[in-house]
């Protein structure tokens, strides 16, 4: 059976709500302190990067979530 949920510490976090006529993102950026932990679905995560974590969010949009740890340890727990 494979894992369809992750536990992570996400904080401060972008939303992409679309793009301008200009085809720039339109952004809404959020500043947290620190983390918490959030249940991600693994299904929604589409990449991964030594900062970020981007996954799917309400209405087609997208977020890019900043986490607590390493890219070695969150790869890890994706694979």
């Amino acid at each position: 059976m494979s894992k369809k949920f992750i536990e992570l510490k996400l904080g401060s976090h972008q939303i992409v709500h679309g793009f301008d006529e200009e085809h720039k993102e339109i952004i809404e950026e959020i500043i947290v302190e620190g983390y918490n932990k959030k249940l991600v679905n693994i299904e929604r995560i589409k990449s991964i990067s030594e900062k970020f974590i981007l996954t799917d969010y309400a209405h087609g949009r997208w977020i890019y979530w900043e986490y607590e740890g390493d890219f070695e340890t969150i790869k890890n727990k994706v694979l």
